[in-house]
């Protein structure tokens, strides 16, 4: 299996392409210091560069093995917000399409350390960081189509929610299993003292846990993001469940 992503990294290459673009475009409209409500304490200016930086820290961990300890965090002199972004994606588009997906690459998730895991992971962060710009833009939020929301719903749950919360040393305060389903794909999240795992599962499985969460691809993967407020997508069965997930969810994304 190449990585764990639930389309083709291609596809997933060529998102992060029109991200970027979608980005920069809505940045460049409006100014820097323009605050972003999804970013609490953050400028649509520091945005940017936080993304030209997180491709630098993936370019690293590929090229060196390990999370770069000595990276250029912020722009040279002169240098503007959309240049060291740019030139970060530069690096990152050479050392990804210099491999195959399914080669070795040093990641921080045991379950996927593949080439794929990098560009999964960039094409979601490039995307939910549109996003932000966007709604602090006040345009229209362009939409992700179905199957990247859905790949990122998946990545959301299993890399952030299952793996970055152990990592954290945070888990619920009560058991509760919440059931999330959207466009024909169905998980299981389960939170409780000591134990947070999350996995794809059946329909009727996810209909069974304590909580239920439904909605469009789009609009389940900005939920799950912290995107879109709760009205956007359905709740059914104990919202305490829900509610520890969603809470659980906003500390691992942070």
């Amino acid at each position: 299996m190449t990585g764990q992503a639930l389309i083709d990294h291609g596809r997933l290459l060529d998102v992060l392409g029109i991200e970027v673009e979608l980005l920069t475009s809505t940045a460049r409209s409006v100014p820097a210091d323009t605050p972003v409500p999804t970013t609490p304490g953050l400028t649509t200016g520091e945005v940017v560069r936080h993304v030209g930086g997180v491709y630098r820290v993936a370019t690293g961990w590929m090229t060196e093995g390990h999370r770069p300890r000595d990276w250029q965090e912020d722009p040279a002199p002169g240098q503007s917000g959309e240049e060291y972004l740019r030139e970060g994606l530069a690096a990152l588009h050479r050392e990804l399409t210099s491999h195959d997906w399914d080669d070795h690459a040093a990641t921080w998730w045991p379950a996927d350390r593949t080439y794929g895991f990098w560009c999964r992971r960039m094409a979601h962060e490039t995307t939910v960081h549109r996003i932000d710009v966007q709604r602090a833009a006040d345009v229209i939020v362009d939409e992700a189509g179905d199957d990247v929301a859905i790949d990122g719903v998946d990545e959301v749950l299993a890399l952030w929610f299952a793996q970055r919360l152990p990592m954290l040393g945070l888990s619920g305060t009560s058991a509760g299993t919440v059931g999330i389903r959207t466009g024909g794909h169905s998980w299981i999240a389960r939170a409780g003292p000591g134990e947070t795992l999350a996995r794809r599962c059946s329909e009727e499985e996810a209909g069974r846990a304590d909580g239920t969460v439904t909605g469009s691809p789009v609009a389940v993967y900005e939920w799950l993001w912290g995107r879109r407020g709760h009205a956007g997508v359905t709740w059914d069965g104990s919202d305490d469940a829900i509610g520890q997930f969603w809470a659980l969810l906003r500390l691992a994304t942070r």
